[in-house]
């Protein structure tokens, strides 16, 4: 009689046991957690701003207004708001998939400050009677895809990115402020405090090793983003 073979043993996964191993994924899904709570407040508008609000040292000015102003205002300040909902999701990306952490603690801290401006856009949205953008998931997921494309390329080209990002936007900000009302002293307090951010932001980007970015990828994002801000002024 043949002998009886004994049955197999289930394999161990090589990294069971090991030391760290489950506090590792205790951070990883507390991480998942974190960022899909970021995700779900920039989408829903419900981000709150750790700086006061420039505009809360003026005196209210919507009544100073027409109607024709303060759409064109909503308008702007709306094309703003989804700025700050790429910017979430830009940054979001980039921190996670940075292999630097002196570069993920700047992605994070520059992503804080957005959080302000964000904030800080939604609620001039409120005072003037209108919303933020209706396409806001789709800016986000878009921002998502393209901050993490140039995050797996590498902390340098990502950081690279940031800097031609901020650049583009501090010019945008200026053409807006030149677009304003003389009577809405508030909205302008906002866009002058967010220019001096992101001019920060870009510089901080490209002293930290940025590397300039390909003459047909600065075009490309500057198309992105006029496509963006056609839509976002009124829907």
């Amino acid at each position: 009689m043949a002998p009886r073979r004994a049955a197999p043993r289930p394999r161990t996964p090589p990294w069971q046991g090991l030391p760290g191993t489950e506090t590792n994924r205790l951070c990883d899904m507390d991480t998942l957690i974190k960022e899909f709570d970021v995700a779900l407040r920039a989408i829903a508008g419900a981000t709150r701003s750790a700086r006061a609000n420039p505009a809360d040292r003026l005196a209210p000015d919507t009544e100073q207004m027409s109607a024709e102003e303060r759409r064109h205002v909503a308008g702007l300040m709306r094309i703003n708001h989804v700025g700050e909902v790429c910017a979430q999701a830009l940054y979001q990306a980039q921190k996670l998939t940075a292999r630097n952490a002196a570069v993920r603690a700047q992605m994070d801290a520059a992503a804080r400050e957005e959080e302000d401006h964000l904030a800080w856009c939604a609620e001039r949205l409120r005072e003037l009677g209108s919303r933020p953008s209706l396409l806001n998931p789709l800016w986000y997921a878009g921002a998502f895809a393209i901050g993490w494309v140039a995050g797996r390329a590498g902390d340098r080209v990502s950081l690279g990115f940031v800097a031609e990002t901020e650049r583009q936007v501090e010019h945008h900000l200026g053409g807006h402020l030149d677009r304003l009302p003389e009577s809405d002293g508030r909205s302008r307090a906002i866009l002058e405090q967010m220019r001096d951010d992101e001019i920060r932001h870009g510089d901080a980007a490209r002293d930290a090793g940025g590397m300039p970015l390909p003459a047909p990828v600065r075009a490309l994002m500057r198309g992105a983003s006029r496509v963006m801000t056609t839509a976002a002024y009124r829907i």
